[in-house]
């Protein structure tokens, strides 16, 4: 018998994923603009960014050995539930404790958890949904996080800029706490599996059996993560350090005015990830992965407007706010075609890897295509601190090293699929 798409367990954790990734998009957004209000340093505000991503790297795989081994929906509560203590710690201790120590540990931490979290989340549906509604299942999982990546930074900027960070921090505890009660009632189908040897031994094993299907049974999947990767460090990053860097310290902004600008910037990013989830799940019997290539290269050609507007505004010729505003909508533009693309490629996985599988291979999946993040972090940081008013320099090699990536991707795509 097919399942209905918005089955209520499914809807329990489609709501719990609306409230949950509020407060992390408003906490991820909030603590790092805070550091870099404190010091206005890029190339420390990219190293805490980019020692916050080993965790989730590190964590992700354990994430996914633990989502088919035990119960999804007790995985999601406890995490939910330790988030928020750990931004309730945070906030207690901010006065006390050095806070550049103290916010990269609970950075860290609340990463770590992410990245423990989200195979649960992603191998739940097929447990809750019919294969032929997988790419639907995906767009809406997509989407409700880029409608909570949309709202959090925006709302997260507006409270932050207007009343500090506490507020931000408390909204946060309130949508974890909320979202770990709702899940409490979620049902979703789960077998134990056996293993006799001790819990190193399982680990090993079932990380090496999930590789071991890559490698040998899907070795595209393994094509497809080495080209993520390399648009995580030289596309991602640079977006990732560029976009608060830019307007919070080089575009000539207020302060609390630039503040809210970022806002709304991550806000433009959140809002394009949110236009590709919907149209991915609009347009999924159109989407062809033999032209998945394309959707990369459109988003490394967005790249250039932003170095240009640079130029253009630090010689004079335009206002920084059209700088901002060119920045702003090529960001927008990139988000939409990259999370069709992700759309595509998490309900290709699902389809192609057996249930016993699928929360290790996706794992693995999320952590090799995360693990060049950290290092580009870093890297743009550096570059971006080195190169004092030449920063469209960085932003246009950004762009030309992603062009390359993406033009070998598509040879890929064309070839295996």
């Amino acid at each position: 018998m097919e399942q209905r798409l918005f089955s209520k367990d499914f809807t329990l954790v489609v709501i719990g994923q609306i409230i949950s990734l509020f407060g992390n998009a408003a906490i991820r957004f909030a603590l790092p603009l805070y550091l870099l209000n404190l010091t206005g340093s890029s190339a420390l505000y990219g190293m805490v960014t980019a020692c916050a991503f080993i965790p989730s790297i590190l964590l992700s795989p354990v994430g996914g050995i633990v989502a088919d081994r035990v119960n999804k929906r007790n995985v999601m509560v406890i995490l939910d539930f330790f988030t928020a203590v750990v931004i309730l710690t945070f906030a207690l201790l901010r006065n006390e404790a050095n806070i550049t120590v103290l916010l990269t540990a609970s950075l860290m931490i609340l990463y770590g958890i992410a990245g423990a979290y989200q195979p649960s989340v992603q191998a739940s549906i097929p447990a809750l949904v019919s294969p032929e509604r997988f790419m639907a299942a995906n767009s809406i999982i997509n989407t409700v996080n880029s409608f909570s990546a949309l709202t959090g930074p925006v709302i997260g900027g507006i409270l932050y800029s207007a009343y500090g960070l506490a507020p931000v921090l408390y909204v946060s505890i309130a949508c974890f706490t909320l979202s770990a009660v709702m899940e409490l009632f979620i049902k979703i189908p789960f077998q134990k599996q056996a293993f006799s040897g001790n819990i190193w031994s399982m680990v090993k094993h079932d990380f090496a059996q999930s590789v071991r299907f890559i490698r040998r049974e899907r070795p595209v999947i393994g094509k497809t993560l080495l080209i993520v990767c390399g648009i995580n460090l030289f596309l991602s990053a640079m977006i990732i350090v560029a976009l608060p860097y830019l307007i919070t310290e080089v575009l000539d902004f207020q302060k609390a005015q630039a503040n809210r600008l970022y806002g709304f910037a991550q806000g433009a990013l959140a809002a394009g990830g949110l236009a590709g989830g919907i149209g991915a799940g609009v347009f999924a019997g159109r989407l062809s992965i033999q032209k998945a290539g394309n959707l990369i290269v459109a988003c490394a050609v967005c790249v250039f407007p932003m170095g240009a507007a640079l130029i253009l505004s630090s010689s004079g010729v335009i206002p920084d706010m059209a700088s901002y505003g060119v920045m702003t909508i090529c960001c927008f533009v990139i988000m939409v075609y990259s999370t069709t693309f992700a759309v595509q490629m998490m309900s290709f996985i699902q389809r192609e890897t057996p249930q016993n599988l699928i929360g290790k291979v996706i794992a693995v999946v999320m952590t090799i295509s995360m693990c060049a993040q950290p290092l580009g972090n870093a890297l743009y940081g550096v570059l971006f601190g080195i190169c004092q008013g030449f920063e469209y320099a960085v932003v246009l090699f950004s762009g030309a090293v992603s062009l390359a990536i993406a033009a070998g991707a598509g040879k890929v795509f064309k070839q295996h699929f």
